[in-house]
């Protein structure tokens, strides 16, 4: 009898690529895999069903891997992180209305600048902003929380910091529901195409070339159909290796524009793999100093867990009795490198260290 098809998660955004690439371009299958992709709209149902089992993995939020292993937000999975999908790919996008009252700051917008608005705003008497994440414990909260306290500001109270799924954040900002959001690509550039607000900054303004998204599998999995892991893990590492290449950003652009996010403009989609957020109306794509990459020769290092684990502690988002050794313990880079052991040396070696925090 055949084996179930391997169930993996994700939601559509750009860093999902080298999963749809894996299975579009027959990696998966050339690994003797049979894969099912499913996409799902918001972050806590995908958590969800990876920590009881409806998903064998996950493209999925560093932060989250973390919070499960300690059981932040009363849920409590231990899994196992085999790769990390890629570095950077956040934007901060704010409403025309924000952006102007910070002054006309080419990107990236200073903490100060965005401070001193802010407090004008409260002599105004006027309530602090509304501004969309994608979870809780995510890069795009610890990192736009990092930047707020660098101006001065406090993101528990000089800001309302609020959770809206990613797909949603644009029809958000445009409907005056949120006056700013921090998501991954393609949505801050979904937005700025739109003319619903101006870009601010990337995450990779703040912390260049940090972390972002890993590929998790489900609490026992590894141990259960290691080989299945093992295979998985070396053909995304095979499609990431396919990403970086800049030859192939047109067809990688024009398969998610097709596969992830139809009816949105094929400029749009390409914009992150081409290290950019896309063009306001009757404007120029702005370029970024740190952009999407996929790190195809980078294992999972524990030292990302700490980075968050840190971030958590800093703003209480910790249970009592948390440790850090319970968050290093999903990283698997073991398991990486019996992978990549699979596949040919690639020409980027050697491997990278983990970016300075």
């Amino acid at each position: 009898m055949d084996a179930p098809p391997l169930r993996i998660g994700y939601v559509p955004l750009t860093d999902a690529a080298p999963l749809v690439v894996a299975d579009a371009l027959g990696f998966f299958a050339a690994a003797g895999l049979r894969v099912v992709l499913s996409p799902e709209r918001a972050w806590a149902t995908l958590r969800d069903k990876l920590a009881f089992g409806v998903l064998d993995a996950a493209h999925l939020l560093g932060p989250m891997a973390v919070a499960l292993a300690v059981g932040a937000g009363g849920l409590k999975r231990r899994l196992d992180v085999t790769l990390r999908l890629g570095r950077n790919g956040n934007c901060l996008v704010l409403s025309h209305a924000l952006a102007d009252a910070a002054g006309a700051v080419a990107p990236p917008l200073p903490a100060a600048a965005f401070a001193a608005a802010l407090h004008a705003r409260a002599e105004e008497g006027l309530p602090p902003p509304t501004l969309g994440v994608v979870f809780p414990h995510s890069s795009h909260n610890y990192l736009l929380r990092e930047w707020l306290a660098s101006g001065g500001l406090d993101p528990d109270h000089d800001a309302r910091l609020v959770v809206v799924p990613p797909p949603q954040m644009a029809r958000a900002l445009a409907e005056g529901a949120i006056e700013g959001f921090c998501a991954g690509e393609p949505w801050g550039s979904h937005a700025v195409a739109l003319g619903a607000g101006r870009y601010a900054l990337s995450t990779g303004d703040i912390w260049p070339d940090h972390p972002e998204k890993v590929l998790a599998f489900a609490e026992g999995f590894a141990l259960r159909a290691t080989d299945q892991v093992v295979a998985a893990t070396a053909a995304v590492i095979e499609a990431q290796r396919w990403l970086d290449d800049p030859a192939n950003r047109p067809a990688a652009a024009a398969l998610l524009a097709e596969r992830v996010f139809p009816g949105m403009p094929h400029a749009t989609v390409a914009a992150a793999l081409e290290g950019c957020v896309a063009a306001p109306p009757g404007g120029l794509p702005a370029r970024l100093a740190a952009p999407l990459g996929f790190d195809p020769d980078h294992p999972p290092s524990p030292a990302t867990a700490e980075r968050w684990f840190a971030a958590m502690r800093r703003w209480g988002h910790l249970p009592a009795g948390a440790a850090e050794d319970a968050a290093r313990g999903p990283w698997r880079p073991d398991l990486w490198q019996r992978a990549a052991a699979r596949l040919a040396p690639s020409a980027s070696t050697p491997i990278p260290q983990e970016p300075a925090a």
